[in-house]
Formats: C-alpha cells, sequence, structure tokens
C-alpha cells in the first residue's frame, strides 16, 4: 500500500524535465546513429521518428496517459530499438566484409540478426505482460507503455527499416555509405 501526495507544479515540472530529457537524449542517439553509421545510421533515424509517432499514436488511440513511469518504458523501448538497429547493421557490416553484394549482406545481416531482436523483445514482452497482469497503477502503466514499445520497434525494425535499406542499396550499390 503505497500513497504520494505531489503538487501540480511539481508533477508539472517532473513531466516537462523528463520530456526535455528524452527528447535531448533521443536528438543525442540520432546524431551518433548518423556519424557511426552513416546512410544505415540515416535510415536507423527516419526509422526511430516513424517508431516514436506509432508508439505515440497507439498511445493515444489507446487512451494510454503519458506518465513519469512511462516516459520511462518509453525511454527502454527506445533503448531496445536502437539495439535491434545496431544489430542488425553489425551483422550487415560482417557480411560486407566477408565479400557479400550489398542486396545479399542486408539479407543475411537480418536473417542472423532476426533471432537475437525476436528473443530479446519476446523476453522483455513476457516481463511487462507480467506487470500488466499482477501490476497496479504506476507498474501497469509502465508495463502497458513498455509493451507498446517493444512491438512497435520490432514492427519498425524488421520492415520499415529493411525496406529502405534495400531501397537505398537498390540506389547506391556503394558500401563505403554502410561503414564498410
Amino acid at each position: 500500500m503505497e500513497k504520494r501526495t505531489v503538487g501540480p507544479s511539481l508533477g508539472s515540472d517532473s513531466l516537462d524535465f523528463s520530456i526535455k530529457a528524452s527528447l535531448m537524449g533521443l536528438l543525442a542517439i540520432l546524431l551518433f546513429m548518423l556519424g557511426y553509421y552513416r546512410l544505415p545510421g540515416f535510415v536507423a533515424d527516419i526509422s526511430m521518428v516513424l517508431y516514436s509517432i506509432l508508439v505515440l499514436g497507439t498511445m493515444v488511440l489507446l487512451g494510454v496517459v503519458l506518465t513519469l513511469p512511462g516516459i520511462a518504458a518509453f525511454i527502454l523501448s527506445i533503448g531496445m530499438a536502437v539495439d535491434a538497429n545496431i544489430i542488425i547493421y553489425e551483422h550487415i557490416k560482417e557480411e560486407l566484409r566477408l565479400g557479400k553484394t550489398l542486396k545479399a549482406a542486408i539479407e543475411s545481416g537480418f536473417g542472423r540478426a532476426f533471432w537475437t531482436i525476436f528473443d530479446s523483445n519476446i523476453t522483455t514482452l513476457i516481463a511487462a505482460i507480467v506487470l500488466i497482469w499482477f501490476g497496479t497503477g504506476t507498474i501497469k502503466g509502465f508495463a502497458v507503455t513498455l509493451s507498446i514499445g517493444i512491438i512497435g520497434s520490432m514492427l519498425v525494425a524488421l520492415t520499415f527499416t529493411r525496406y529502405m535499406l534495400v531501397w537505398f542499396a537498390d540506389i547506391t550499390k556503394n558500401n563505403k555509405l554502410y561503414g564498410v
């Protein structure tokens, strides 16, 4: 049993600060991905923006209120989405170093990364479902936001990101743009 009383100005200030910190963190991630991964980083950046819109839009449609624990869950799910992109891109770079064509490296990289991404996301989703089932209040809100984020992350990383990388591979045919 827990009871807290927070004044409206303290709660509002905390929410504003958390949103600003989240946006600054997201900007730092976007810049890092662009600088380190070049063209795939650009694709990851587009995917992250789409992912954010998809998750926040889903939350609005479901009537989920964005609280401080919800912001924490959203940030955690962003980290997991970035992790999925990094796993995919590192596999693509390995395949390119082995001498595969760009398109073959993308297909093979996604194939090798799929089960790693799937396993990590499913185990986190199982934990979130347990929290939804047994949790109350802020714990349940955290778990719902995290679940939406995990599902959105997998959808965007394994479909949109893949499509964009293949599309850019058809246009560029330049391995240097892929960090190799």
